[in-house]
Parts: structure tokens; C-alpha cells; sequence
């Protein structure tokens, strides 16, 4: 076999030839244009990625605020039910407290109107008991108890200050001698002398008569009344009745 180098040669040079024209004409260019893609795309994952950077971010602050407001309405809801149980249990003591003292208030209407109430029959009792006394002494109302009533009125008298005792003797309009029953002829010249010389004077003194005394004499001046009757002793028992109650 025989091989010609010449041949050989020539080929090797075209080789060269076109590798060193490939290299030239077409090679760079695609290889600039590939590595425009590569930048390109390298770009366009770049700006991906940073998209999803910031995509992951905005999630992860959207997450973290809807997790801050959950919370926040968790504490506003705690916060209600807290501030409605405190307000419930202070409306719910409020409200105790205030039937106590309706039903405190409503003893006390209770115990003061019961109070009164047999004040009221008490002294509608002895009102009653007093008239019947009353009634029975204006029976008891003659001679003997007459000369009992004048030995008490002189009494009285006795034992008035000297003072009163002067000012009824220097009274301008005398002294009225007030009794239960009319009294004329002995009866009353007996009683005006009694009454002068328990008095020690000689005052102007005239008679009348008052049937609500029951029982009894009294002495009486526009600025001075001795009692002396049935009536002004039912009238303190009355009072003392009132008076303890």
C-alpha cells in the first residue's frame, strides 16, 4: 500500500484550514451568543430567584402579621370575656347588693308600720279604757268628791310659790274658780272663802262651769291654769301611755 504524503499533507492543511475558519467565522460568534444566552438566562434566574426572595419574604410578613392579628384578637377577645365576667360579676354584686337594701328597707317599713301599728291599737285601747273611766267617774261626781277635789285644789294652792301666788291675787281680771257641776248658794261661799285665804288675799273671783272636767275645781287666769280634775288625770295617764310606747 502506498501512501501519499503529499496527499496526506494537503489534507491536514485544509483540516487547519477549516478548523482555524470555523474557529474564526463561526465558532466565536455562537460561543459569544451562547454565553449572551447563558448571561441571559443567568439574569433571568437571578431576577427569578430574587422574585421568590421577595415573594418568600412578603409571605413570611404576611404569616407573621396574620399570626400578630390572630393574636392580637385573641387578647381582645380575652380581654372582653375579662372585662364582661367583671362586669357581670360586679352588675350581679351590684344587683345583691341592692335587693339587701330593698329587703333591709322593706323589715324596716315592716317593723316601723307594725310599730305603729299597735302604737295605734295601744292607744286606740286606751282611749277606749279612758272613756269608760271617764264615764264611770262622772257617776262617781257628787258632794264627797267635790270636797276632795277643793282639799287637793288648796293644797295646790299651799304649795304654789309666793310669787305665782301674788301674781293670781294681782291678776286684772280676777281669778276664775272652774267646776264640773254647778255650784250655788253654801257650796259655793265655802269654796270662795277656802280659796281666798289659801291665796291670802281678797282677788275678784267668780264661777263656772265646765262639764269635760268629770270631776274636780280648777283655777284659772289669762296667764295661769291649775289644773284640778278627772279630766287633766286622764290626760297625763294618757300621756305617760304615749310616752312609753
Amino acid at each position: 500500500m502506498q501512501i501519499d504524503i503529499w496527499g496526506l499533507g494537503l489534507q491536514a492543511v485544509n483540516v487547519l484550514i477549516l478548523v482555524w475558519l470555523l474557529s474564526r467565522v463561526f465558532w466565536r460568534p455562537v460561543a459569544a451568543a451562547i454565553t449572551r444566552r447563558q448571561e441571559t438566562v443567568s439574569a433571568m434566574i437571578n431576577k427569578a430567584e430574587a422574585q421568590q426572595a421577595k415573594a418568600a419574604a412578603t409571605l413570611a410578613e404576611t404569616t407573621q402579621a396574620r399570626d400578630g392579628i390572630a393574636a392580637e384578637r385573641r387578647e381582645i377577645l380575652e380581654a372582653a370575656r375579662a372585662e364582661a365576667e367583671t362586669a357581670s360579676k360586679a352588675t350581679l354584686a351590684q344587683a345583691r347588693t341592692t335587693a339587701d337594701q330593698m329587703i333591709t328597707a322593706a323589715n324596716d317599713t315592716i317593723r316601723k308600720q307594725a310599730v305603729y301599728a299597735q302604737k295605734a291599737h295601744d292607744m286606740q285601747a286606751t282611749d277606749l279604757s279612758l272613756q269608760i273611766a271617764a264615764t264611770l267617774l262622772a257617776r262617781l261626781n257628787g258632794p264627797i268628791a267635790q270636797s276632795a277635789f277643793l282639799a287637793q285644789l288648796l293644797e295646790a294652792i299651799g304649795k304654789m310659790p309666793q310669787a305665782d301666788r301674788a301674781a293670781l291675787l294681782s291678776s286684772p281680771k280676777g281669778i276664775e274658780v272652774v267646776c264640773a257641776a254647778q255650784t250655788t248658794g253654801t257650796a259655793q261661799k265655802t269654796i270662795l272663802k277656802k280659796v281666798q285665804t289659801a291665796l291670802g288675799g281678797t282677788p275678784d273671783i267668780w264661777f263656772a262651769v265646765d262639764p269635760d272636767l268629770i270631776g274636780g275645781i280648777e283655777l284659772r287666769s289669762p296667764h295661769f291654769v291649775l289644773h284640778n280634775s278627772w279630766k287633766a288625770d286622764l290626760q297625763r295617764v294618757r300621756k305617760a301611755v304615749k310616752d312609753a310606747g
